[in-house]
């Protein structure tokens, strides 16, 4: 695989990928709570910021959307330069990119946002099954499977 080729699928991956689990956190926290996506947004800067990303306005909301689409590249290019070194997550995308969306999702609850300026006092077990299965469905198929699927394309 050339050079470009890689960025292009670590890019379209993690935009793709980004997307729509921004998508599905502003829809699902909507519905369930009537939270505004700013909110969402902002909560993702708070990873970094704390409490004061939620004074920050469409600032901070624009900063935590940054972050969400910079997570999202990480992950594609971790996919990306793993299949460099197991080509099986080439050739068999579908299952590899819906195991790697677990690994992703117990990588985040358990580790980046436990570490995280949120302070998050939960393990994703503890959260409301809705929660819990919901954002476990985004990250297998909204995550890790589109991620595999435009990896395994652009490497042929």
């Amino acid at each position: 695989m050339g050079k470009a080729n890689a960025v292009r699928a670590i890019l379209i991956g993690g935009f793709i990928a980004g997307v729509l689990d921004i998508t599905y956190a502003c829809v699902h926290s909507y519905l369930r709570r009537g939270t505004k996506p700013i909110i969402i947004l902002q909560s993702v800067a708070s990873g970094a910021l704390g409490q004061s990303a939620y004074q920050g306005g469409i600032k901070t909301a624009v900063l935590g959307l940054a972050f969400h689409f910079l997570i999202a590249l990480i992950a594609a290019a971790i996919y990306y330069f793993l299949s460099r070194v197991f080509p099986i997550m080439v050739t068999h995308p579908v299952v590899c990119g819906i195991l790697y969306g677990v690994g992703v999702y117990l990588i985040m609850n358990c580790i980046v946002l436990q570490l995280s300026a949120i302070h998050a006092t939960r393990y994703p077990w503890h959260y409301p099954k809705s929660v819990l299965i919901g954002g476990l469905l985004i990250h297998m198929f909204g995550i890790g499977l589109p991620i595999a699927l435009v990896v395994r394309r652009y490497s042929k």
